[in-house]
């Protein structure tokens, strides 16, 4: 457990997962009936960009920081960027959901390193609408799913990748989860630096026979080289009707947000898997 978010935070790769996320449960709301945001991976809430660990790697300036500095961008990116400063110091994905959430609504978030997981118990301390648990996001899913009282989710599962097996366990999460909750949607998030890891995740899932499935991706530059961040995706099974039009809104704002921190900006959404 040697990741910490900290160091990344607010980087192009967190502004495609929090639009996006941030996007999925506007549309959820839409609907009276309450519904459960499972964070598989969550962090420790927000995050300082002027402290220590994103100055070390100030990825966060060709990030929210670009974002925030313009003027005019497009109005997919309107609540997102009004929802970054209305919460001050960058927030992490519990505390996005949490923002968004109604009174019928609630957020259960798994955290298993013992550092990130003090500090998001306090951020939701007294919260009645938020559950903390210590323990590994994947093997929380058994235990957590289906919701006891509710009968539409979300599960975000945004591991960090360090270890070699994360697509394989987040293809077995996909299984797991559309066996217990078949009602969710489920988002993954994951990085790109070369196709062929990335294409053996998206053919496990249609493999195995998971339906519904729509990538979004965002490239920095063609994942020709293996050492770098080069993109990222999240991966959508089971997407409520009119995500793809905001998802395509989104990404495309932030492609000409970001325009100039690289010179290949791309953006990819396909089809995997009809329903």
């Amino acid at each position: 457990m040697n990741y910490r978010h900290a160091y990344h935070a607010g980087n192009f790769a967190d502004c495609v997962k929090h639009a996006l996320l941030l996007s999925l449960i506007r549309i959820l709301s839409r609907k009276d009936a309450g519904f459960c945001v499972l964070d598989t991976h969550a962090g420790c809430g927000r995050y300082d960009l002027s402290g220590e660990e994103a100055l070390k790697t100030g990825e966060w300036h060709d990030g929210i920081g670009r974002l925030l500095d313009q003027v005019e961008l497009s109005p997919a990116l309107s609540d997102y960027l009004s929802t970054v400063r209305a919460l001050g110091l960058y927030p992490g994905s519990p505390l996005i959901t949490r923002h968004a959430l109604r009174p019928q609504d609630r957020l259960v978030a798994c955290e298993l390193h013992p550092e990130d997981v003090r500090p998001l118990r306090r951020l939701f301390r007294a919260d009645p609408q938020v559950a903390i648990h210590h323990r590994d996001g994947y093997e929380a899913l058994r235990a957590l799913l289906p919701p006891k009282d509710l009968k539409r989710g979300l599960v975000l599962i945004d591991p960090p990748f360090e270890k070699r097996d994360d697509f394989e366990r987040c293809a077995e999460a996909v299984s797991l989860i559309r066996s217990r909750f078949r009602a969710a949607t489920i988002a993954i998030w994951y990085p790109i630096k070369h196709r062929a890891p990335v294409r053996t995740f998206h053919d496990t899932l249609i493999n195995a026979g998971i339906r519904d499935i729509t990538t979004y991706e965002f490239l920095l530059r063609p994942p020709l080289d293996a050492t770098r961040l080069n993109g990222c995706g999240v991966l959508v099974v089971n997407a409520p009707w009119g995500f793809d039009e905001d998802a395509r809104a989104i990404l495309t704002g932030l492609r000409d947000g970001l325009d100039g921190t690289h010179e290949e900006l791309d953006i990819r959404i396909e089809r995997l898997a009809e329903e």
